[in-house]
């Protein structure tokens, strides 16, 4: 990709591609949930209740609904008793999961004392056993 210079970047971008991002999923848990999707295939609210720390029903609740919204995860209610409902990412949603590789990757590499229990540094893939994902 050629580099374009900065006086046309200008005329071209109307609004901050990284705070459009954030403002759709930068809302506090916002992006705990995508993660818990994309990195422990959680689909489920009362999952996603257990696992993110300090989030509470109505929070987790409205933030689900804020990313359905968005078009970054889709509910799916299942015609069962007791009543069954799903969260799954979207492709959009799925486009995220390079951002949360990467953030994951930035403190394995700059605070292993802060992720890793005997605070050893490690990589991506050995923790993942698999590539960082890339956006195409």
């Amino acid at each position: 990709m050629i580099p374009m210079a900065n006086h046309s970047l200008e005329h071209m971008i109307k609004n901050c591609p990284v705070d459009n991002t954030f403002k759709i999923i930068g809302k506090r848990f916002a992006f705990h949930i995508v993660r818990n999707m994309a990195m422990r295939n959680q689909t489920r609210f009362n999952e996603f209740l257990g696992t993110i720390e300090s989030i509470n029903a109505k929070t987790l609740s409205l933030r689900l609904k804020e990313l359905e919204e968005s078009k970054i995860i889709k509910r799916t209610v299942y015609d069962e008793v007791p009543i069954r409902i799903e969260y799954t990412l979207t492709e959009k949603g799925k486009d995220l999961q390079g951002i949360v590789d990467q953030m994951a990757a930035f403190s394995m590499k700059h605070y292993p004392k802060t992720v890793f229990k005997d605070g050893k540094k490690r990589n991506y893939k050995q923790v993942f056993r698999r590539p960082v994902t890339v956006l195409h």
